[in-house]
């Protein structure tokens, strides 16, 4: 009955992710969304950089639970995870070197995406019976499109989004940290998995502001630790790094042929690989960083929008492209699929002198994987929420811890396929939905940038410039209630 089952959501994951749903809807939606919004990805990038990690925060901003800073380190601990490693290396691995410039595009044509997603988790944010802030697509298809159609997508979003925090954002997760560190260090699985577990629980019953605290110091850690022991790999070899590029962009387009231990792959096999790996790591279009956005302390949605933005190039162009040309430049990507797993460990051993190269990977795993788990429960709760009503919450935070224990414990080739088949499940109202409301974001994207082109205006120059004019935050309760009805 498990192989059945297995053969089934292999087929399911493989239409889903096939050459004729999420694949054409991601590129075409990240294409569009970049031609509306007048490429602001690259215009505005260094100005949202600055904003995100040098000024962290809005001073006087209205609403929120946590600084934009903070907003920004719990979308990326949902992101920054195995996809950065394991992922990046299947990816390769199946579909030759040329998949790692398909993950670069997905990525660049992404940060449209990631942008106007969160916008709109800022734009139509709300707050719970509990007085928190709850907003993202299970929100803003619903009011954005209000009517049938819309409210299908919302909820359509918020059960695919339950089911994949229990896949990919637990207990993928658990299992990878608990398999590298009893490989690495001999702890049993099980103690693993029970301190993750409580560690989790402790956490979570805090809510966004202490997932907050924990990522926002725990994430930039983190991610400095594993780039520059990659850095310090590209800097030895540096030789190799132009032929890498090389070979990355000819196979990019022409498919690779066999070499070594690599079984060589078709052109539609590097793009579909490429985009859905590039998906699985910085998850632009998927919409699940636009509820981590919502809880954000900004005083306009264009600002957060921005600072979400470099969430996907912190993620793909940065810890994406430095695994993966430490895989290509090391020449382990040849070793083929049956080693994606361990293949990212075994390029930092060939790089690193002595045992520092798996060290760092598997601290880098542990780190990640435990951060995304963070990020993935606040969404999770936050759909349950909308789902449910806030009474849903507390159960669903201790539900969750329990499940990272049992994803450290169990084999979970089911689960991975399973995750897989939510995520893209999770892509499809999002992406429809950022379609729709395209003309909003760009209408009030352009309104924005044309008062505050280098984002320097203070609360008090943000009122002055939006007032009389919609579209600024907008906190919605229906009369007659203190906080909206769950799922109405």
């Amino acid at each position: 009955m498990l192989d059945s089952l297995q053969t089934l959501l292999d087929t399911l994951d493989g239409f889903v992710w096939g050459p004729f749903v999420l694949i054409p809807l991601l590129l075409g939606t990240g294409i569009y969304l970049t031609v509306r919004l007048a490429g602001l990805q690259v215009t505005k990038l260094v100005p949202a950089l600055r904003l995100a990690l040098f000024e962290r925060a809005d001073k006087d901003a209205p609403g929120g639970d946590v600084s934009q800073f903070q907003a920004l380190t719990t979308a990326l601990a949902a992101t920054v995870g195995t996809g950065n490693i394991v992922g990046v290396a299947t990816a390769i691995s199946i579909g030759g070197p040329g998949a790692l410039f398909w993950m670069w595009v997905t990525g660049i044509l992404g940060m449209a995406s990631k942008y106007s997603e969160a916008f709109l988790g800022v734009r139509f944010r709300t707050r719970d019976a509990k007085g928190e802030i709850s907003g993202g697509p299970q929100y803003y298809l619903f009011r954005g499109i209000p009517n049938g159609f819309g409210k299908f997508l919302s909820l359509f979003f918020a059960v695919a989004a339950v089911l994949a925090s229990f896949g990919i954002g637990n207990m993928t997760q658990g299992n990878s940290i608990s398999a590298n560190v009893e490989s690495s260090f001999g702890v049993p699985v099980w103690i693993t998995g029970a301190v993750l577990a409580v560690l989790t629980l402790l956490v979570l019953v805090g809510g966004i502001k202490s997932i907050g605290k924990v990522t926002s110091a725990l994430v930039p850690v983190m991610i400095i630790f594993y780039v520059l022991g990659a850095l310090f790999i590209l800097v030895v070899n540096i030789g190799a790094v132009p032929a890498a590029f090389g070979t990355i962009f000819a196979s990019a387009f022409t498919g690779h042929a066999a070499v070594g231990g690599f079984a060589g792959s078709l052109l539609i096999v590097v793009v579909q690989m490429g985009v859905a790996r590039g998906i699985f790591s910085n998850e632009s279009g998927m919409g699940s960083a636009a509820i981590a956005a919502a809880a954000a302390q900004t005083t306009h949605p264009v600002r957060q929008g921005l600072v979400s933005m470099t969430q996907t190039f912190i993620d793909t162009i940065i810890v994406v492209t430095c695994t993966g040309l430490v895989i290509v430049t090391t020449g382990v990507w040849q070793q083929g699929e049956d080693f994606a797993a361990t293949m990212t460990g075994d390029a930092f051993s060939h790089g690193l002198p002595g045992g520092w190269g798996h060290l760092i990977v598997t601290l880098g795993l542990v780190l990640f994987a435990y951060s995304t788990i963070l990020g993935w429960a606040y969404y999770g709760e936050r759909c349950m929420e909308r789902l449910f009503g806030r009474g849903a919450v507390m159960p669903y935070r201790v539900f969750f811890s329990v499940i990272v224990f049992v994803g450290c414990s169990v084999p979970l080739a089911i689960v991975w396929s399973f995750a897989d088949l939510m995520n893209g499940l999770m892509a499809i109202p999002n992406l429809i939905g950022l379609l729709i409301l395209s003309g909003l974001v760009a209408r009030e994207t352009r309104h924005y940038l044309r008062n505050d082109p280098h984002l320097r205006a203070d609360k008090l120059q943000v009122d002055g410039f939006m007032d009389g004019h919609p579209g600024a935050i907008d906190s919605y309760v229906l009369p007659g209630e203190t906080a909206p009805r769950s799922a109405r």
